[in-house]
């Protein structure tokens, strides 16, 4: 799907606002962009927790979290962790990811990616976005690693920057799932560890499967404007059980198991999950196919609701997935990329809590300099993309 308008749409702001509301009514405030919805178990499992006094990172609800997330994706194992950035940052670790390396990563992506990366002491290299999924295009990855790499004796290496580039890290823009197949094949081409950040698309399937649960190493996020929240709170997702065990041992502090002894065997991580937002998750999953049924009429309406205006298509899950569209987006034509801002001034003004995408990497400061390969299409989303108001608990017009 290419965006190629002729002329600028004849359009004003408040036929943006009215299509919202449309959708979703006249807001009685404002309607953030997504908040939790707390239904279910709750306070009946926090005070469960709070009776039992195991709050901290052990705990039976850390246990039932982890056996329910590897329910419902699939995954062989699933070990919860503080936040999705622990998460990647676990992840880039136990994929071999050294100081030095280069990862390969989106520039239209959540700063969390790209801190990750950081952390491991290596270098960020972004490549373009898709127009269709939003997330990493399968063919500029291809492109970038034909235009910059070669195979060496230490592995996939940028013949620009000498750097080994140690693993690629597509993520599912709002839920909307990648290209996986195209770029694991690029990955298993070039001998490069895949890291698939999931953070945002829990309930999300690439060809009937779960994101995160058919690649070596995932990782989600149960922040508190995600479809379930644990409050704060990620996950490792993986296949293979070796892995699972290290990726356990590493974000608990490298603790060798003993009932008394304080032995650790190498330097760790403090990122386990606490059982008192363990128990807020366990609740929260119970309701995640309720949220994911909202969501998609949610969806659904958004999409009616701008079907006819000329100038701005919604964003629809791609081909042969299922989207959790954690986050409902519009995008503006090229030519009315400049109406972008006065747009979310009319919704914010009206109580929608629309939002633009996030800044690229690329013109972050700290990133400035990092390489990176044609960008034009995340820059065009970027110009043009709005989020709106995306909660599972909002009620479209015609329910």
């Amino acid at each position: 799907m290419v965006d190629t308008p002729a002329t600028r749409s004849d359009f004003e702001p408040k036929t943006i606002v009215d299509a919202v509301r449309r959708a979703v009514g006249t807001p009685n405030g404002i309607l953030g962009l997504h908040e939790p919805v707390f239904a279910g178990n709750e306070i009946a499992y926090l005070e469960e927790c709070i009776k039992s006094t195991f709050v901290s990172s052990v705990g039976p609800f850390v246990d039932r979290f982890e056996r329910m997330l590897e329910e419902v994706t699939g995954a062989k194992r699933a070990v919860a962790v503080v936040n999705g950035t622990a998460a990647l940052h676990a992840c880039f670790r136990l994929a071999g990811v050294e100081p030095g390396d280069e990862v390969i990563s989106p520039a239209l992506t959540f700063i969390a990616t790209t801190n990750a990366i950081a952390y491991c002491g290596a270098t960020p290299h972004f490549v373009d976005s898709s127009l269709v999924t939003l997330g990493m295009d399968a063919r500029a990855l291809a492109t970038r690693l034909d235009e910059i790499a070669e195979r060496t004796a230490k592995g996939t290496v940028n013949r620009e920057t000498g750097r080994r580039i140690a693993a690629i890290a597509p993520m599912h823009t709002f839920g909307h799932p990648v290209e996986l197949d195209e770029i694991a094949a690029t990955a298993r081409e070039w001998g490069v560890a895949l890291v698939e950040d999931a953070a945002e698309s829990l309930g999300s399937t690439y060809k009937g499967h779960a994101v995160g649960s058919q690649t070596r190493l995932a990782a989600l996020s149960f922040n508190g404007n995600k479809i379930v929240t644990t409050g704060g709170g990620g996950a490792i997702l993986t296949n293979d059980e070796e892995l699972g065990r290290r990726a356990k041992h590493l974000t608990t502090t490298a603790k060798l198991p003993h009932k008394w002894a304080f032995v650790h065997d190498e330097i760790g991580f403090n990122y386990r999950l606490p059982n008192l937002n363990a128990a807020l998750g366990c609740a929260q999953l119970e309701q995640l196919d309720g949220f994911l049924s909202s969501k998609r009429k949610l969806a659904l309406a958004y999409e009616r609701a701008f079907a006819d205006i000329p100038g701005i298509r919604f964003s629809r899950e791609p081909k042969d997935t299922t989207s959790n569209y954690w986050l409902n987006a519009i995008l503006l034509d090229e030519n009315n990329a400049d109406r972008r801002d006065d747009l979310l001034a009319a919704l914010n003004d009206a109580g929608f809590g629309a939002r633009p995408a996030w800044t690229l990497m690329h013109k972050l400061p700290m990133f400035a300099q990092n390489p990176r390969g044609d960008l034009s299409a995340a820059e065009s989303i970027e110009r043009r993309l709005i989020n709106l108001p995306s909660s599972a608990s909002i009620r479209v017009r015609d329910e």
